[in-house]
């Protein structure tokens, strides 16, 4: 081929394969978890109990978190098969993920997580089938803060051991500090709305604030900068992925509160209308009630979080969500963060992705919001 003519080769993948990722990911997670869990049982076989939950749990993730970041570390220039530290990068968001859902599932006293029990859940089966004194659902609270409080520590851990030349640089430490601050952040502001007085017409803005800082930033914007960063990623790489990557985050997010409405409990491992039954103020509820005339809003409020709420009842509230033409408004504002994710993949080809990694990103867009579970 003559240099300089029109013709000229594509510029090579730089994405990994996604599975292969993800392979990779869970082998390291499970054997960095498999020697934490050996170290705790030198101490003590009982507190290696602790782990078993963790162990399990952590199997069960999509790695979502830990492909954003993988796929930022590469897309500015990071070879992992140079440099396999990045997948203990991985391991430690998972790992903070990990710790907030534990946390979460107190939080929104929540029995069961994918399908399974919770992991307070499971501790306070453990009191009771092991015959111990007290209240089982106080130990398992209680022993389920303490293996949250585990997975951040060993989140720490693994990510000081990644030992890549860009870690300590002043622009990754912030951006992993960042990612932990978000999450946390979002999660007080969640417990927040939840609670505090609220005006029907300021839900919305303030719902979307929630989803912004506990999921759009820390599921996905925020682990791609990590990544790029810990590849030395310049000012406008950074940019260009945190324009895709915050209204992708969103959209994850807002499909992910439909689910939680309408979702199929065979699917999603959560019950049927579990964040009506948990009285979220989400960004669609706050549609409704916009929507809705003062009698069905007076009522749908009234009924937001009663744990004694019916099949009946369960089922008008979500036709209540339905005919206001919230569903409707809603899938409206996925789709325009979608739209805002995609416009954002030009500039990362201008920036040296090509097109099979432009495809990834959109097939990875895809995955994150048009699914069922």
């Amino acid at each position: 081929m003559v240099p300089g003519s029109a013709d000229t080769d594509p510029p090579p993948a730089r994405l990994s394969d996604p599975d292969a990722v993800i392979a990779a990911v869970d082998a390291r997670l499970a054997a960095f978890l498999a020697e934490a869990a050996a170290q705790a049982a030198r101490i003590s076989p009982a507190a290696a109990e602790l782990y078993d939950p963790i162990l399990a749990f952590a199997r069960r993730g999509k790695r979502i978190r830990a492909l954003a970041l993988r796929w930022g570390f590469e897309a500015a220039g990071g070879d992992a098969a140079r440099q396999p530290g990045i997948d203990d990068a991985c391991v430690a968001v998972e790992l903070l993920h990990a710790a907030a859902l534990i946390h979460d599932d107190i939080i929104d006293e929540s029995e069961t997580r994918r399908g399974s029990p919770a992991v307070h859940t499971a501790f306070a089966r453990s009191h009771a089938e092991h015959g111990f004194s007290g209240a089982p659902a106080h130990f398992g609270t209680a022993a389920a803060i303490i293996a949250g409080d585990l997975c951040l520590s060993l989140s720490e851990q693994a990510h000081a051991r990644t030992g890549l030349p860009h870690a300590g640089a002043p622009e990754a430490v912030r951006r992993h500090d960042d990612l932990r601050r978000d999450v946390m952040l979002g999660q007080f502001l969640d417990i927040r709305i939840q609670a505090a007085p609220i005006a029907a017409g300021d839900i919305r803005e303030r719902a979307m604030e929630v989803l912004t800082y506990k999921s759009a930033k820390y599921s996905v914007e925020q682990p791609l900068l990590l990544g790029a960063a810990l590849a030395g990623a310049g000012p406008e790489l950074l940019a260009a992925l945190s324009a895709f990557g915050l209204p992708l985050g969103r959209a994850f997010q807002l499909r992910d509160d439909e689910l939680g409405v309408f979702g199929d409990p065979e699917a999603t491992g959560k019950p049927a209308g579990d964040d009506l039954l948990q009285g979220k103020r989400t960004v669609l509820v706050g549609m409704a009630l916009t929507r809705l005339d003062a009698e069905d809003a007076a009522w749908l409020t009234a009924h937001l979080g009663d744990p004694g709420i019916g099949a009946a009842d369960l089922g008008r509230m979500r036709e209540l969500l339905r005919a206001s033409g919230a569903v409707d408004e809603h899938e409206a504002l996925i789709s325009a963060e979608e739209d805002a994710a995609a416009a954002a993949l030009s500039r990362l080809g201008e920036l040296g992705l090509g097109d099979a990694d432009l495809a990834a990103l959109r097939a990875y867009a895809g995955r994150l919001t048009r699914r069922a579970a």
